[in-house]
């Protein structure tokens, strides 16, 4: 998941950039951790950045065999885990500045384990910015309500749920920025 810095056209286009890179370096690097692979794309992003545009990425590697999850956060959103018969929860831990701020930066992993029942929920900033005419954020507190609501309904129906509260919310205040979902359910061998 990732998000970039601006908007238009040139931000389009270094999305893109970043994506395919990121893309390219994870399909053709055996065993690479996730940290080297943002390193590499950080790099090669910062290389001719004049226009200082910087991308937000969270870049999870899954095993499906063993859930084992291998996570590099850029200076994304920290994702909602819910653990099987559970409720979902943020996972915080430390993360890295966004891609293409600064070169030669050492970016964190973090590991994790993923076991059948469990479920990831990934999204943009434009998700717990959404604003309602009041200058109110829907936030992080809303977004674990929202997808506590239901919390087994499977990732299609939850995305959909949590995309009806955040328009319940924002009612017709204007947008500024993009809403961005996905939600990934661990079943396992």
């Amino acid at each position: 998941m990732a998000d970039v810095s601006g908007k238009g056209v040139p931000a389009a286009l270094f999305m893109v950039n970043a994506k395919t890179l990121i893309k390219n370096r994870t399909m053709t690097s055996n065993n690479l951790s996730t940290s080297e692979i943002i390193h590499d794309v950080n790099n090669m992003l910062c290389e001719g950045n004049d226009a200082e545009m910087f991308v937000t990425v969270w870049l999870c590697i899954i095993q499906l065999s063993t859930g084992n999850c291998r996570i590099t956060n850029a200076g994304h959103e920290h994702p909602a885990v819910k653990v099987s018969g559970q409720d979902y929860s943020l996972k915080t831990y430390r993360h890295s500045i966004a891609v293409a701020a600064m070169p030669d930066v050492k970016f964190e992993e973090h590991e994790f384990k993923l076991n059948p029942g469990d479920s990831l929920f990934v999204y943009t900033d434009g998700v717990t910015e959404a604003t309602d005419s009041e200058n109110d954020l829907f936030g992080t507190d809303r977004l674990i309500a929202s997808l506590n609501k239901e919390k087994d309904a499977d990732a299609t129906a939850l995305l959909g749920l949590v995309k009806k509260d955040i328009d319940a919310f924002v009612g017709n205040a204007p947008q500024f920025d993009d809403i961005t979902m996905l939600c990934f359910r661990y079943l396992g061998k």
